[in-house]
């Protein structure tokens, strides 16, 4: 028997477990194929949901379903920890005391917030990248009537390159429609001398920021948060007095990864078109997990869990693995509460975000709706 093992049960895990299950349906059922899922908690989380919480648009509960609800039944479900990868036996031990053996290993393990590292931010910044830091964050915006809000992008990367611009967008237009907007500055800060790392991107945003008269700080990479101050301080030399501070953390993957030897701070080092893992034999990454250079965002692992899938089917038949990733990425941008805009590039085309529409807006709501179908690999 052939044993694949998916480490995730976020969007790529999910997607990769399901297609797997369609395309290697009759080997499953003869019995000469075994997908396993191993997810530490019971639960799939649709994250993009979490930027609407703030705003009181959505509860983090229209971003939660039950792993067994959207996973083929083909697909022995684990809920369970990994607490090491031993590569060179092909064996995963799980929390619990049980050892998990492969043939294939996909590792899908996602992003993690590590805001303990910036002293003071855990404590003086609110997130809308966790579903507490969302729910804190919309207490905090619904009792602001004036003041000064700071939107600091302290790590990168990070899950949904977005996101950030989109809180500010809108930030300003809630604000507007609350007749608050002139009481209460907007500031916006991001690491590098672009508000955004995609230049292409950036380019389309900054002028928006500008007429929005969102205030823009970049070259400030945050070093420190004193909570009782109210400041936030960059290695430059920057301080920045805030009312409110809503704080993109820094990201890193899974230990587990890291001390396997599969790469460093927890991401998996991959060839950016097979998704292979460097460091090891017949294991796979992708989406947040991989180090590929795109965007860490759900249309990424899903185009990636498709070719993954495909590789690996390929290779149990005995057959020339021949699907690579092109680098495909598409993401719609919320550019205040009713509008949005668009883009879609791969790793030889640039972004050229679409001019806003409230068109755009409600495609992007209309995508989130249908997200689970997509999980259950029905779209």
């Amino acid at each position: 028997m052939t044993r694949v093992a998916i480490l995730g049960g976020g969007t790529g895990g999910a997607v990769l477990a399901n297609d797997l299950a369609e395309r290697l349906g009759a080997e499953i059922d003869a019995g000469d194929v075994e997908v396993t899922l191993i997810n530490d908690g019971p639960d799939h989380v649709y994250k993009p949901v979490w930027l609407y919480v703030p705003f009181g648009q959505r509860e983090p509960a229209d971003g939660r379903r039950p792993l067994s609800e959207l996973v083929d039944e083909r697909v022995t479900l684990t809920v369970d920890r990994a607490t090491a990868i031993d590569t060179e036996r092909k064996s995963l031990a799980l929390a619990d005391g049980d050892a998990l053996e492969y043939d294939y290993l996909v590792v899908a393990t996602g992003s993690t917030l590590a805001d303990g590292e910036i002293p003071g931010l855990a404590e003086g910044g609110h997130d809308y990248y966790s579903e507490s830091g969302a729910l804190a964050l919309r207490e905090e915006l619904l009792s602001m009537t004036e003041g000064h809000l700071v939107l600091s992008v302290v790590g990168t990367p990070h899950m949904c390159p977005a996101a950030p611009l989109e809180f500010v967008f809108m930030a300003d237009d809630w604000f507007r429609e609350r007749g608050l907007r002139d009481a209460i500055d907007i500031t916006y800060t991001y690491p590098v001398q672009r508000v955004h790392g995609n230049p292409h991107i950036a380019e389309w945003a900054a002028p928006l920021m500008e007429e929005r008269d969102i205030d823009v700080e970049t070259f400030f990479n945050a070093e420190s948060v004193d909570p009782d101050a109210k400041v936030i301080g960059s290695m430059e030399g920057t301080e920045i007095e805030y009312d409110l501070l809503a704080a993109i953390p820094p990201h890193r993957g899974v230990d587990v990864v890291e001390e396997a030897g599969l790469g460093d701070r927890g991401w998996v080092d991959v060839d950016k078109h097979t998704l292979e893992a460097e460091a090891a034999d017949d294991v796979y990454a992708l989406g947040d997990a991989a180090t590929t250079g795109v965007p860490k965002a759900g249309s990424v692992a899903h185009y990636q869990a498709g070719v993954v899938s495909q590789r690996i089917a390929s290779e149990i038949r005995g057959r020339p693995a021949t699907a690579t990733y092109d680098g495909k990425t598409l993401c719609f941008i919320e550019t205040g509460m009713d509008a949005a805009s668009f883009v879609e590039f791969d790793y030889e085309s640039p972004p050229s975000p679409a001019p806003p529409s409230e068109k755009l807006h409600w495609s992007k709501l209309a995508y989130n709706e249908s997200y689970w179908l997509t999980a259950r690999g029905l779209l």
